[in-house]
């Protein structure tokens, strides 16, 4: 007969299932028995399981067997569980909760840096709410997780410093579209616009990448998860409110000489001049990849570099960005694209694309149509740059897309409309 001693050891049974439990006794109410009642009772019953086993001619090959000979029951903790407990300890990298398991539930690792900025204001005798991550690690351990609660913690310390206008200080981890991405207190993840970030980095957010960055709080949104923050609130805060009441004058499609300031795989950042009696303010704004053409613009630094001087067209204001255009300075070339190309008519494209999909043609700049790969057939071939015939199938206006048929010269490769 094999006796497994109960404790001294993580998993008795070596039996991944057995890891995380806490103990009931059957036929009572469903109170936990900790670690501690758990010895009492095996210390004074473990001799008489010896001779209940010897007696049965049962074999104790496992904790459970033992457990289940004593007339205890297992259950344990799942991943994902959420459960209540107490605060027992707070040391410099964990928080150790009494969930009712059998040892201490803990937040530890990258658990901890996540939530660390919380946990400062936490106390010993706290109640919270966990959630299990792990109900049993190579140390006997309960790994468990509070962002929840930080979550709602740190959502109401930003709305105290949105409406005090308090500084904080956020980490600039990389650069986005139109500014900067930060992690703030509590693990979570704002954004500086680049129009909120001062001279101190002479109009180069990248020189803040990687460095810890003053800011005051310009908007929170729990509901879509965002926030958005202002350096220059802090660096040079009476300029700001001279530019906001700058940005409220300015009107949408307003055409403005402005120099290019920053040139990303995105887009362009510019700057455009305002003057206002003595007062000469520098508003800088987006135009994003897709504003620049109406041809498809696949490398924006073929087309323009720091300092060039441009024309733009201001199309949004909102949320304390401008955004500008520069295809917008023309006409659309799709706007009576239906009248100059009637269905059957025959005209010659230049392919500029080959894809799975068909061939891309290029009609005129910003109009492309499609030769579908099944037209492509019976020994049909076209190369990118080659001059085609081609003649419209069919416009639909709303997904602006042109099917297009290829007209053949070659009688025994003729495609028939």
């Amino acid at each position: 007969m094999k006796i497994i001693h109960l404790f001294g050891v993580t998993n008795p049974s070596n039996n991944p299932d057995q890891a995380g439990f806490f103990y009931t006794k059957n036929g009572s109410p469903a109170h936990k028995l900790r670690r501690t009642k758990l010895k009492k009772i095996m210390k004074n019953k473990i001799k008489k399981s010896k001779v209940k086993a010897v007696k049965s001619n049962k074999e104790i090959a496992s904790m459970e067997d033992l457990l289940n000979l004593e007339g205890v029951a297992l259950s344990g903790f799942k991943k994902g569980q959420e459960v209540k407990g107490k605060i027992t300890a707070i040391k410099n990298k964990g928080v150790y909760i009494d969930i009712d398991g059998k040892t201490d539930a803990v937040v530890t690792g990258k658990e901890f840096e996540f939530v660390k900025d919380y946990a400062a204001d936490l106390k010993v005798g706290d109640e919270i709410e966990v959630q299990v991550k792990q109900p049993e690690n190579d140390k006997g351990q309960i790994l468990v997780s509070i962002r929840g609660a930080a979550s709602g913690y740190g959502w109401n310390y930003f709305k105290e410093k949105e409406n005090s206008g308090g500084e904080l200080t956020v980490f600039a981890r990389e650069l986005n579209r139109g500014g900067a991405v930060v992690v703030a207190p509590f693990g979570f993840f704002g954004f500086i616009p680049g129009s909120q970030i001062g001279k101190k980095y002479d109009g180069e957010p990248d020189k803040m990448i990687g460095k810890k960055v003053k800011v005051k709080v310009l908007e929170v949104d729990q509901a879509k998860n965002r926030l958005v923050f202002s350096e220059r609130l802090v660096s040079e805060p009476g300029k700001v409110g001279e530019e906001v009441d700058a940005m409220e004058s300015l009107k949408i499609d307003d055409v403005f000489e402005a120099e290019v300031v920053r040139v990303e795989p995105f887009g362009i950042f510019v700057r455009i001049i305002l003057e206002k009696g003595d007062i000469r303010l520098n508003l800088e704004g987006l135009v994003h990849i897709s504003e620049i053409s109406w041809e498809k613009v696949d490398e924006v630094s073929t087309l323009y570099k720091s300092k060039d001087k441009i024309k733009v067209k201001l199309i949004n204001k909102s949320e304390g960005r401008l955004q500008f255009s520069i295809k917008r300075l023309a006409n659309d070339p799709w706007m009576k694209i239906e009248d100059k190309y009637p269905k059957d008519k025959e005209l010659e494209g230049t392919v500029v694309r080959l894809a799975t999909f068909g061939a891309l043609v290029r009609l005129e700049a910003g109009v492309e149509g499609l030769i579908h790969i099944s037209k492509l057939t019976g020994g049909v071939e076209v190369k990118e740059g080659e001059k085609v015939q081609v003649y419209i199938e069919s416009i639909d206006m709303a997904k602006r897309k042109i099917s297009l048929g290829l007209v053949m010269t070659d009688k025994k490769n003729v495609i028939y409309k």
